[in-house]
């Protein structure tokens, strides 16, 4: 197969998947074109956003829309970490202890409201999302490809709510937010929604073995070499701002170099270009930074650092 048939099969599955998503999220496409640029390049996301703007119904619509298994899990201050591991327990008419696998064990995985969650529940995700397996005793477990974490946090409420402690917020490779929509998009969804709910009738387009499949081709996906300086020298600057305390890891390297390939992919082209990465610099680098205390007084904000630095960056051409 040549590189063009491989990006032209991406972006027909990416196209399918996407209209599917639509038929229960009116708009926000540049969101879903995200959302998909993650789960091709093997990603985690983490949508932030206020109440009721359809951070758990994009989760759902894209879970819905592949055919692999699908686990919700409801973050509470109550949770336990077997809770979503899963946990050894005896077995009386056997006599054994067994393994019986927690909601983490699955292709799919929603955690609603992630920062609910005491932070030894969160960290619980940590080796899940880093290493694609849990540890449960001296048992280690592997877990289902593709796999996939879709999170969802409200970053105004604090009342019982932790945050995500830094090690957890690496993990995501993008961080998206949906906003409210605009009064037609609106109106379209109120229409949509007046005789039936869209997500209850998705149904899958996209089975595990395609997902895998197109995760392998976007490897192949053509980066310049000078364009693959300007990626890194892009990530190493948020090491040397002056209003960043913590600034990006060579993790936040990775991810977006592999998922600008995604993009690239799933916009049709067999190559990537500056724009493909400036389009992802701010949701995949902006919550991997920490601002300094001045910083944060003066309502900067860790958006628009990256701004800053993707106009100060020299483009190449």
């Amino acid at each position: 197969m040549t590189s063009s048939q491989a990006t032209q099969q991406i972006a027909d599955t990416a196209g399918a998947i996407r209209d599917n998503i639509q038929r229960a999220i009116v708009g926000k496409g540049d969101v879903i074109e995200f959302t998909l640029a993650a789960l091709f390049s093997a990603g985690h996301i983490l949508v932030e956003d206020v109440p009721g703007i359809g951070k758990t119904t994009l989760a759902r619509s894209l879970a819905y829309s592949l055919d692999c298994e699908f686990r919700r899990i409801q973050f509470t201050p109550d949770l336990m970490p077997s809770d979503i591991t899963g946990i050894n327990y005896y077995n009386q008419r056997s006599g054994q202890f067994e393994f019986r696998p927690g909601p983490v064990i699955s292709q799919v995985v929603l955690a609603d409201e992630i920062n609910r969650a005491t932070p030894r529940t969160q960290s619980a995700l940590l080796e899940a999302m880093g290493e694609r397996q849990v540890t449960v005793d001296q048992d280690t477990v592997q877990l289902p490809a593709p796999f996939l974490v879709l999170a969802t946090q409200n970053p105004i409420e604090l009342e019982g709510t932790f945050p995500l402690p830094e090690a957890q917020i690496d993990r995501f490779l993008l961080r998206l937010s949906l906003g409210y929509p605009s009064e037609d998009d609106e109106e379209a969804m109120v229409e949509r929604f007046e005789d039936a709910n869209p997500l209850a009738e998705l149904k899958p387009v996209a089975s595990a073995e395609e997902v895998l499949r197109i995760q392998d081709m976007v490897r192949r996906v053509y980066i310049s070499p000078v364009l693959r300086t300007y990626l890194v020298q892009l990530v190493r600057a948020t090491r040397d701002h002056p209003d960043v305390e913590l600034g990006a890891s060579p993790r936040a390297t990775l991810g977006l170099y592999r998922c600008a390939q995604a993009l690239a992919a799933i916009r049709g082209q067999d190559y990537v270009t500056p724009d493909d990465i400036k389009a992802l610099a701010r949701p995949a680098l902006a919550h991997r930074i920490i601002l300094k205390s001045m910083a944060r007084l003066r309502e900067r904000t860790q958006e628009s650092v990256i701004g800053d630095l993707l106009e100060q960056q020299p483009v190449p051409i």
